[in-house]
C-alpha cells in the first residue's frame, strides 16, 4: 500500500512540477504528516525531491528525473486505455496523436498487463449523442480547440437563438455534452457558454489572454448546466397522477424535473397522487411537456396552464373526429405496389 503511495507521489509531483504536501495529502487521502514521512524515505532511497520554503513553496523532483512506467497496476493500466476515446480524439484532430500514445503506452507496460489493457479496448466503445441523435461535425471545432490550447483570443460570428454576434473570445475550454461541442468563452470579464456548432466564422487571433487562476472547467459547466435547466423550469405545476402516470412521469421527465418533483405519499379513492412538478416558463412550453402523460395526469394549478391543456386537447380531438381530408390520405405500401 505504501508502495503504491510513494509511486502515485512520483507521478504527480512529475506531472504538476510542484505540489504542497496538504495537496498531496488530499491526493493520496492520507494525513500531511504521513506524506512528510513517505516523501523522507524517497530522499533517503535516492530519489531527488525538494522542498521549496515559503507562500509558494511546496515539493518538486530535480529537473530532468522522471519516472518509468512499470509501477502501473492492471486497474489503472486499463483506465489509461479506456480514456483513450477515439469519437472525440478525432473531432479535434488528434485521433492520430491519441493511437501513437497509446502505442507508446502499450510499449512500456509490462507484458502481464498489456493483454488487459487491449482488451479493455476491444470490450468498451463511447457512443456520445443520445439515441435517435447525431454527433455534430461543427466546422471551426479544431481551430477553437488549438486557441483554447495556445491561449490566445479567437474572433467569432455567432448565431444565437435571437440573432447573429460577432465576439472576441477568450476560449477557456471545450465540453463535449450529447453529441454537442460547447466553448466555455470569456468576453469582457464574464464567462458565457456557445454552441461550437453556431459559429459561423472563427478567425484565430495573435493575441493572448491571461487565463482566470480560478477557473475550473468541471465545475464551470455543471454550474451553468444546472442554471440554464433552473431557467427552463421557473414554474411549477400540481398534478394529480394515476399509478400507471407516476411511471410515465419518472420515465420520461429530465433527470432536473425528476430530482426537483416533489410526490406525495398518500394516494387518493383512486389511487391517484399529487405531484409538484417543474414546468417551463409559458403555458405552452408546460402544456407541452404534460401533453406526454395522456390520461393518466390532471393538472389542477396553475389555471391558465390547465385551460391551455384543455383547449390543445380539444382542438386535438376535433382534428380526429373529422374524416383526412383525400389529399392528406397516404396510400398504404400494399395499395401501392398493386398499382
Amino acid at each position: 500500500m505504501r508502495a503504491s503511495r510513494m509511486l502515485s507521489i512520483l507521478t504527480t509531483l512529475q506531472a504538476r512540477g510542484q505540489v504542497t504536501a496538504p495537496k498531496l495529502a488530499e491526493a493520496c487521502e492520507v494525513s500531511v504528516r504521513t506524506i512528510y514521512r513517505d516523501i523522507d524515505a524517497l530522499a533517503a532511497s535516492g530519489v531527488p525531491v525538494y522542498a521549496d520554503r515559503g507562500a509558494e513553496g511546496g515539493y518538486r523532483l530535480l529537473d530532468g528525473y522522471r519516472v518509468r512506467l512499470n509501477g502501473l497496476s492492471q486497474s489503472e493500466a486499463s483506465a489509461l486505455f479506456l480514456a483513450g476515446l477515439p469519437g472525440p480524439a478525432a473531432a479535434l484532430g488528434l485521433d492520430a496523436a491519441m493511437i501513437a500514445a497509446q502505442n507508446k503506452l502499450m510499449a512500456a507496460l509490462p507484458p502481464n498487463l498489456r493483454e488487459d489493457a487491449g482488451r479493455m479496448q476491444e470490450r468498451f466503445h463511447l457512443d456520445a449523442p443520445g439515441w435517435f441523435g447525431e454527433a455534430e461535425d461543427p466546422k471551426h471545432l479544431r481551430s477553437i480547440a488549438g486557441a483554447a490550447l495556445r491561449g490566445t483570443l479567437i474572433k467569432i460570428r455567432y448565431h444565437s437563438w435571437r440573432s447573429e454576434k460577432q465576439r472576441r473570445v477568450a476560449p477557456l475550454g471545450l465540453v463535449l455534452k450529447g453529441g454537442s461541442w460547447y466553448l466555455a468563452g470569456q468576453v469582457d470579464g464574464s464567462v458565457r457558454t456557445y454552441r461550437v456548432a453556431r459559429v459561423l466564422d472563427c478567425t484565430a487571433l495573435d493575441d493572448r489572454f491571461d487565463r482566470p487562476a480560478d477557473f475550473d472547467l468541471a465545475a464551470y459547466w455543471q454550474a451553468a448546466t444546472l442554471r440554464l435547466e433552473a431557467e427552463m423550469h421557473p414554474n411549477v405545476a400540481v398534478v394529480r397522477l394515476s399509478p400507471f402516470g407516476v411511471k410515465l412521469l419518472d420515465a420520461l421527465s429530465q433527470p432536473y424535473v425528476k430530482a426537483r418533483t416533489q410526490l406525495e405519499e398518500t394516494a387518493d379513492t383512486d389511487g391517484w397522487r399529487i405531484a409538484r412538478v417543474p414546468v417551463g416558463k409559458t403555458s405552452w412550453h408546460a402544456a407541452s411537456e404534460l401533453l406526454r402523460l395522456g390520461p393518466e395526469a390532471e393538472v389542477l394549478e396553475p389555471v391558465d396552464l390547465r385551460d391551455k391543456l384543455a383547449e390543445l386537447t380539444q382542438a386535438m380531438a376535433a382534428r380526429y373526429r373529422t374524416a383526412p381530408k383525400a389529399g392528406r390520405r397516404r396510400k398504404s405500401p400494399r395499395a401501392t405496389k398493386q398499382s
